[in-house]
């Protein structure tokens, strides 16, 4: 098996394939068998369980199946991988980021890149941040990336390529709804196969023997206490009653011992969220280079039209350079390894092998890319896109937090920490 060079990847990009694809099959680190435990969601009125579970027809067959990593979660995981790589200076990419280090009471924040924000380089972090003494928005970085669209790439390729691999949707910039789409070029999911619900048990004894009845807990009137079993000592509402004890997000009964866990909790059995066992599970990556070639690139990095004639290289080179990222992605994320979530760690069965598959049907090309390989090639595919007026500068763009959304994340801390957060939070 041979490790893909910039050449054929450039010729790949250029038209000879369609896509780029790894498949990998997965165990849990427990062994065939073991429970695992998907993410949950909403329950509907006609589901049984909390996990996305579907029948899809695989190989001939209707397989029961279920969603162990959705789409918008493995792109999380590629670009925790990339931002990794590029701390520790193996790969060089443009990075947006707002740095936090310098706030009062925010610096355990440090800095978050456009990488990490839900929306990347449209998130409302960075639009409520300030760069070179402006709101983003309204200085040039801001305006060029507002201004961005899939036929008009160069400022999104320049300021945050990452969004071009993973997608954006400008939604909340100065055109709001109208504001640019750029679709997924990089697509991932982890689904387990024959899967099979089932349940999750529960309880505690309490050491010291607080029994149910001994409440009810109140709401002591000095935060610094938090609860207390007399009233007297009880913060009031009007008319003077005593507020019961209640903790955000937490499964104890209003003024009860549980409420600030204590007491026993009877043994319990839940069937709606007691994770699943299954065969095995399959992560399916594919990179579209089909759509990558809709990108295209009209200037160059430093503002200049590219002359009709070398235009299409240029845009070659640009697209390679993101199709070398987005492996570089699927290489460091393996890396990584597959611990989903608590009592969701699963290990693969085979090495890390990609297909590129053409446009006539034919054959796959099988080719492998090892972590220098892949860190090598993003180098080099970068370097033949600054020949043509589009590198990439590694040096990141620093936005400071604007006041009011350093206030609102203060202001947001206080409300948590008086036990007052939104009830929905961390589902």
């Amino acid at each position: 098996m041979s490790s893909l060079t910039l050449e054929v990847l450039t010729n790949a990009v250029a038209g000879g394939a369609a896509a780029i694809r790894t498949v990998t099959r997965l165990e849990p680190a427990g062994g065939p068998g073991d429970k695992v435990f998907p993410p949950t969601y909403v329950k509907e009125r006609s589901a049984e369980t909390k996990y996305a579970m579907e029948r899809r027809h695989i190989d001939g067959r209707e397989v029961a199946t279920v969603l162990l990593d959705s789409v918008a979660s493995q792109a999380n995981r590629f670009e925790e991988a990339l931002l990794e790589g590029w701390r520790r200076r193996e790969l060089a990419f443009p990075v947006v980021q707002v740095d936090f280090a310098k706030e009062e009471g925010l610096e355990d924040l440090e800095q978050i890149t456009a990488l990490q924000a839900p929306h990347r380089i449209a998130d409302a972090l960075l639009r409520d941040s300030v760069l070179d003494g402006l709101p983003f928005r309204h200085g040039r970085v801001g305006k060029e990336v507002t201004d961005a669209r899939p036929d008009q790439a160069t400022a999104m390729f320049k300021y945050c390529p990452t969004a071009l691999i993973f997608g954006v949707w400008d939604s909340t910039g100065p055109k709001g709804g109208l504001g640019a789409k750029f679709q997924r070029c990089l697509v991932s999911e982890i689904v387990g196969m024959d899967a099979t619900a089932g349940v999750k048990t529960a309880s505690r004894i309490d050491p010291a023997g607080i029994q149910t009845k001994a409440g009810p807990i109140y709401k002591h009137k000095d935060p610094e206490q938090e609860w207390t079993v007399d009233p007297k000592e009880a913060e009031v509402v009007k008319g003077g009653k005593p507020v019961e004890f209640s903790r955000s997000g937490g499964d104890g009964k209003k003024g009860s011992p549980s409420a600030i866990n204590h007491g026993n909790i009877p043994p319990s059995i839940e069937s709606d969220a007691g994770g699943v066992t299954m065969s095995h599970a399959v992560q399916t990556t594919v990179l579209t280079l089909a759509g990558l070639r809709r990108l295209r690139f009209q200037t160059s990095c430093s503002g200049e039209r590219i002359r009709d004639e070398k235009r299409d290289t240029a845009e070659v080179a640009a697209r390679s350079a993101l199709a070398a990222l987005a492996l570089a992605a699927i290489v460091y994320q393996r890396e990584n390894d597959f611990d989903l979530r608590s009592r969701s760690i699963l290990v693969a069965k085979g090495p890390l092998v990609f297909e590129m598959i053409g446009r006539d049907g034919s054959e796959p090309t099988v080719f492998s890319l090892s972590k220098a390989e892949a860190a090598a090639l993003v180098k080099a595919a970068e370097q033949e896109a600054r020949g043509h007026g589009l590198g990439w500068d590694p040096n990141p763009i620093t936005l400071t937090p604007a006041p009011k959304l350093a206030g609102l994340i203060r202001k947001s801390r206080e409300v948590a920490a008086s036990g007052d957060a939104d009830s929905e939070a961390g589902t």
